[in-house]
């Protein structure tokens, strides 16, 4: 693996830009049509998806055994993962992406206090500023004008 396909910051960026392109196809995809069904609808093709991916790249395969906590924090997390999608496609269905992507990005300011809280993970000064910097301008862009 090349040092720069093994980059986080690589993959953080992508991650960033391909969210960024949900907002605006998923704001064009729920029109007209029922946010929850867009939902399950948006959730199959990301499952059939993944799965041609592990398979085109031989990474489907028995992954031994797999612990009870690792089995609880990922259904927790899927669970997570899907309360939000319901909670941004109705909001995007009821409002315009260039609101409802910043409030929904306050997720930020959110995993780093749950960070503190619960991983013991400690933000530098430079990194606090950063949060709040994203919390303020999440403020800004919400507040009607």
């Amino acid at each position: 693996m090349s040092p720069l396909s093994s980059s986080w910051q690589l993959w953080a960026l992508l991650s960033a830009f391909f969210a960024a392109l949900t907002a605006i196809f998923a704001k064009v995809g729920v029109e007209g049509l029922n946010s929850d069904l867009a939902t399950l609808i948006r959730t199959a093709i990301v499952l059939v998806t993944l799965a041609l991916i592990l398979f085109a790249t031989g990474q489907l395969t028995t992954p031994g055994p797999i612990s009870t906590k690792s089995w609880v924090f990922l259904a927790l997390s899927a669970l997570g993962t899907g309360a939000s999608w319901l909670c941004y496609f109705r909001a995007l269905k009821l409002g315009p992406a260039t609101l409802v992507a910043p409030i929904d990005k306050l997720s930020v300011v959110l995993v780093a206090l749950f960070g503190v809280v619960f991983l013991g993970e400690r933000p530098s000064l430079q990194g606090w500023i950063g949060i709040a910097l994203i919390a303020c301008g999440a403020v800004l862009i919400a507040i009607k004008s």
